[in-house]
């Protein structure tokens, strides 16, 4: 079995830092360790398995997020998304001011940049209010079975999911080597209600 807890590593000094730090090596290594053609086939599977879920047919705008290279590729996501008129989504990152601008996108090949972490991101200014959102897909390293995720240590979207106006349903798209029994967890820490993989659905009441 893939999923694993760290509960064990927990101490009450809080030293989350290290913690989360070890987690992110080894699921870093786990996505290392598979094939490239086998992780995009499973890629793909998680793609199709979220765009056939109610949260997705049922939202007419979609926040998706441009995916980096150990990340699930969200093109398929993005492709359904337009082929049901949907509006799509995609985070501009200011990061000075730490925080995510939802911009609307209405192509994969134009109008992105990769400028700041190999992150990519919309280049036009067509920013959209938050709470016009239906849908956010939550990139993570790590997800575990109660809908608690693993960043990469910036907080941007902790910040921007704590937004008073924020009101989408919200959804992590990740690997099954990304599903884990268990996450070290903060108060500021936000989790998500959903996560897709190419084998699991996982919903959480909140």
């Amino acid at each position: 079995m893939v999923a694993r807890s760290w509960e064990h590593l927990f101490n009450p000094d809080g030293k989350y830092v290290r913690m989360k730090n070890r987690i992110r090596q080894e699921i870093r290594q786990r996505i290392a360790g598979l094939d490239q053609m086998v992780r995009y086939a499973r890629g793909l599977a998680a793609c199709k398995h979220l765009t056939c879920q109610e949260e997705f047919l049922k939202a007419d705008v979609v926040m998706i997020f441009l995916s980096m290279p150990d990340e699930v590729d969200t093109t398929p996501v993005a492709l359904a998304a337009w082929q049901m008129d949907k509006t799509v989504l995609a985070p501009a990152i200011s990061w000075q001011h730490r925080r995510l601008t939802p911009m609307e996108i209405t192509s994969l090949e134009t109008g992105i940049k990769t400028i700041h972490h190999a992150i990519p991101e919309p280049t036009e200014n067509r920013p959209v209010t938050i709470e016009m959102i239906d849908l956010i897909i939550v990139p993570a390293l790590a997800y575990d079975r109660t809908g608690h995720r693993l960043g990469r240590g910036h907080g941007f979207y902790d910040r921007f999911l704590a937004h008073d106006e924020c009101h989408a349903r919200t959804c992590g798209l990740i690997l099954r080597e990304q599903l884990v029994d268990s996450l070290p967890v903060q108060p500021h820490d936000i989790s998500v209600d959903m996560v897709v993989t190419d084998e699991d659905v996982l919903r959480f009441n909140r």
